[in-house]
């Protein structure tokens, strides 16, 4: 239950989350001509509408093609998208290497997405060495953004004293922020922490409610 996995089946969803955020009401036409004409934001909505079959037929290379485009001239949402497409192989060839240079890049300015993801691959040994101290540094950084994911994975840290000395108060804290965010698996984790009397109170009333 409380495995850490990679979240790169979310691409769709994180895209068409990332554009709804930018507050854009899309035209196809023309936010094709603005992309055509070197627009990042631009070319990453385009690069949505084809992974989502939003106006044009879906089609996961054209996707990957307008996120490179704005990728390349560093946009941090278009590069989290296509380190998503290389770890599961949406529209190029999977390539775990390649998935994570763009995390980074999307990480260092501060995407909390990527930034999550970077942890994860750190923690998990995807791509790159296992290194638990590298993941923690990269979660905490989502998690004070207040990104619920990363929360849960802090949580998860502490808890098995991975790159953190084990901590079960640490580890509830972390559990309890996430989850008050309603994410689910964290509210889960949460209620296993009740169940044990992990880092609070045993309490089964608690934990069922949980």
């Amino acid at each position: 239950m409380r495995r850490i996995l990679v979240r790169a089946g979310f691409l769709f969803a994180v895209a068409l989350a990332s554009l709804l955020c930018r507050g854009q009401n899309v035209n196809v036409e023309s936010t094709r001509k603005a992309a055509e004409q070197g627009d990042a934001v631009a070319q990453f909505n385009l690069g949505t509408c084809y992974a989502h079959g939003l106006g044009v037929p879906k089609n996961d290379t054209e996707a990957a093609s307008w996120y490179r485009k704005a990728a390349d001239q560093g946009d941090a949402s278009a590069q989290y998208a296509l380190g998503v497409a290389y770890d599961g192989g949406h529209g190029v060839p999977q390539n775990l290497i390649d998935a994570m240079k763009w995390f980074r890049r999307s990480a260092g300015q501060g995407f909390a997405d990527a930034q999550c993801d970077l942890g994860v691959y750190y923690y998990e040994g995807r791509g790159v060495p296992q290194d638990y101290t590298e993941a923690v540094k990269w979660w905490r950084k989502a998690a004070d953004q207040g990104y619920a994911d990363a929360q849960r994975c802090l949580g998860i840290a502490f808890n098995d004293g991975h790159g953190v000395p084990q901590n079960y108060i640490e580890s509830a804290k972390w559990y309890r922020l996430a989850a008050d965010q309603g994410l689910a698996c964290a509210q889960c984790n949460l209620g296993e922490a009740y169940y044990e009397g992990h880092g609070v109170p045993l309490n089964h009333t608690e934990a069922v409610q949980w």
